[in-house]
């Protein structure tokens, strides 16, 4: 499954909110060193139940915008 979202760095608190289009999820970590990313992917896992590995961001590294690719 392939979904978009929108990530907010550097949020006081963490929150997912996948009934918009793209998906909004609010992190607490920064956008350096690839913190965030790595804290989406732990984010996501947790809220679908599955895997950290089973979340890759196919596109969107740098920027808030991505698309994400769940593996279950």
């Amino acid at each position: 499954m392939k979904f978009e979202v929108k990530v907010i760095p550097n949020a006081k608190k963490i929150r997912v909110d996948l009934s918009v289009q793209p998906a909004k999820i609010h992190l607490t970590a920064s956008a350096r060193e690839g913190r965030a990313n790595k804290q989406l992917k732990e984010v996501l896992a947790d809220h679908l139940g599955t895997k950290k590995r089973n979340i890759l961001v196919v596109s969107g590294r740098k920027i808030r915008n991505k698309i994400i690719k769940v593996d279950r």
